[in-house]
């Protein structure tokens, strides 16, 4: 099931309107290698990480860029900023835990700044 950093930037996500179960803590571990920086919260239903910058504008265009990325997959991350961090945090609403999308929108996100 785990791919490699540069397959998950490649791929884009999936529509996800339930009916699928969400990974199992251990397929989220296992696809947490892919995502280098991240980590599981919340049991194993999300996949979060803090981006740290040199300033506020660094930040705001970090967030406008994330923005772009999650409405081009239309999978969206909840997320809270300060002065010089941004904390993200992607979930797969509609199943109640982590599906690919999370992975895949995580990748892209890093590969920001990484």
């Amino acid at each position: 099931m785990s791919s490699t950093v540069c397959n998950l930037e490649d791929r884009h996500c999936a529509p996800c309107e339930g009916g699928v179960d969400a990974f199992d803590e251990a397929t989220a571990r296992q696809m947490l290698a892919d995502v280098p920086g991240w980590d599981i919260a919340d049991s194993g239903k999300a996949l979060v990480r803090r981006f740290e910058f040199k300033g506020f504008y660094r930040t705001m265009a970090f967030i406008n860029a994330m923005a772009w990325i999650a409405n081009r997959e239309n999978h969206h991350p909840d997320f809270s900023a300060g002065y010089n961090y941004c904390d993200v945090t992607f979930t797969t609403h509609a199943i109640g835990g982590l599906s690919e999308n999370d992975f895949i929108c995580a990748a892209k996100v890093s590969a920001l700044i990484d």
